[in-house]
This record gives structure tokens, sequence and C-alpha cells, in this order.
């Protein structure tokens, strides 16, 4: 099969894609003929010829997928005006700790905002697919661990923990943590809050039926 052939098939596959697909899955379209590194460099060949238009082949936590780019939404919103589901502050709060300090315990996160967490905001945000428990702590109880998913990386379209927009020392985070949103006189501004909740609550409607190729 030839380049052209075989960018055909990746390209047909992701766009009918309902989830993001692996480089695992994607060389079984080929029956393994295809190394690796051949089915990644195809993939950054199509990732070229997306380059110009509204849809763009991306590459998240769970594998590879169309979506939509940013400046669509305004555009899209209007044939599906429906608003995503609001997260109170506590919520969002609390899943930016569980993000930057994982693996936490419901302890650790009550430590650092300084309130109780209702047991309803963890349930919330188990069931939307962006926090999950990985273990227990091995002390008194065995609290369990919370951590984020692959769900929730794959909804802010990163591939990994290690592209969360981050402050400049522990420090700094530990108090914009503790004040989201609310900066005092001197401490940096709490834009962390917005890099990580507005792709969450906007979102960025990947493209899962079919479409025109370039």
């Amino acid at each position: 099969m030839n380049s052209v052939d075989a960018k055909r098939v990746l390209e047909t596959a992701l766009i009918c894609a309902q989830q993001p697909v692996g480089l695992r899955d994607l060389r079984l379209l080929f029956a393994d003929e295809l190394g690796a590194d051949s089915v990644k460099s195809l993939l950054q060949e199509l990732q070229q010829d997306w380059a110009l238009k509204g849809v763009e082949l991306v590459c998240v936590a769970s594998g590879w997928r169309f979506q939509s780019r940013p400046q669509m939404r305004e555009y899209l919103d209007r044939l599906h005006p429906e608003k995503p589901p609001r997260y109170t502050r506590a919520a969002l709060e609390t899943l930016a700790i569980i993000a930057y300090r994982q693996p936490v315990t419901r302890g650790d996160i009550e430590d650092i905002r300084g309130v109780t967490v209702n047991s309803l905001i963890l349930k919330q945000l188990e069931d939307r697919g962006w926090v999950e428990v990985i273990g227990h702590r091995e002390t008194v109880g065995r609290p369990a661990l919370f951590a984020t998913t692959r769900q929730f990386l794959d909804d802010l379209g990163l591939q990994s923990l290690n592209q969360l927009p981050m402050l400049e020392d522990p420090r700094s985070q530990a108090h914009v943590l503790q004040v989201l949103g609310q900066p005092e006189e001197g401490a940096p501004p709490a834009d962390l809050f917005t890099a990580l909740v507005e792709p969450l609550t906007e979102g960025q409607a990947p493209v899962t039926g079919a479409a025109t190729t370039p």
C-alpha cells in the first residue's frame, strides 16, 4: 500500500471513530505491516494536510482524533446552543487540586482548601470521568487516593500532565490553589484557574462523523 492510500485509511478511521484511537490500534488497520514510526509519520503528514481547515488532527492522552479548532467554537455553538454542565467553584477547585497534587486523599484536598469536601463533589467528578481512585494511602483508615484520568487529559486536549499550565514555583502553586481566582496583592494572578477550567466548561467538539477531506 502506498503512502497516499495509507493516509486515506488512517483519515477515514479517525474521522469515523467515536473516541481517540491509539497508535497500536491504528497499526491494526494495516495488519501490522507498517511500523509505529511509519504510522506516526503518516499522521504528521495528515496534520499538515488539515492545517488550513477548521478541523485539526491532534494527539491526546488516549490516542489520535480529529476535533474542531478552538476558533470554530462560536460557530458550532449556533448549531448546538446547549451549554455543557456547569460546575461549582468548589468542584473546580477540587479538580484543580487533584490535577496538580495527585495522588491526593480527601483529607489532603480539605487541608489545601481549608473547608470540608462534600462527597457529592468527588462523585460528580468521578461520574464525569475526570477523576478516579487509584489506590489507598497506607495510614489509619486507608483513605482513597484520587488522581485524574485519561479522559480528563483528552477533554483538555493534552497528552500528559506535564502539559498542564505551570506556575513559577511550588510555593506559588500552593498559594493559587488555595485562593483560586482571588489573588492577594503581590500574589501571582490566578489565571491557572481559567487556563484549566475554560477548555472543560466550553469544550472542543471532536469530529466523529463524516467530514469533507481536504
